[in-house]
């Protein structure tokens, strides 16, 4: 594949801006969460770059599941589309 998992995703929500990507990730035995909308990426468990250029998702990253819901995100009151989603299923959607 020429284009990594993390921007396959935020290409993915750049073309579905009413949709927030939750994805669980594996990097280096390190568990992250990341949130992806509107094509942009950002950690909920570690710092994220300020350059929008350094992948937040490395080559390396195993994607253990990827949660769908409804834009705007509420924490509090998630909306989800789809749960637990993995990989392989993911790609099928596009």
């Amino acid at each position: 594949m020429s284009v990594n998992q993390g921007q396959y995703l935020e290409t993915y929500s750049s073309n579905h801006p009413k949709e927030v990507l939750l994805v669980k990730l594996e990097i280096d035995g390190d568990l992250d969460e990341v949130m992806i909308f509107k094509g942009f990426s950002s950690s909920l468990m570690r710092p994220t770059a300020y350059d929008p250029d350094v992948p937040v998702i490395s080559e390396k990253a195993n994607i253990l599941s990827i949660d769908r819901l409804t834009a705007p995100y509420k924490p509090n009151q998630p909306n989800y589309i789809q749960q637990a989603v993995t990989w392989d299923q993911f790609q099928q959607l596009t």
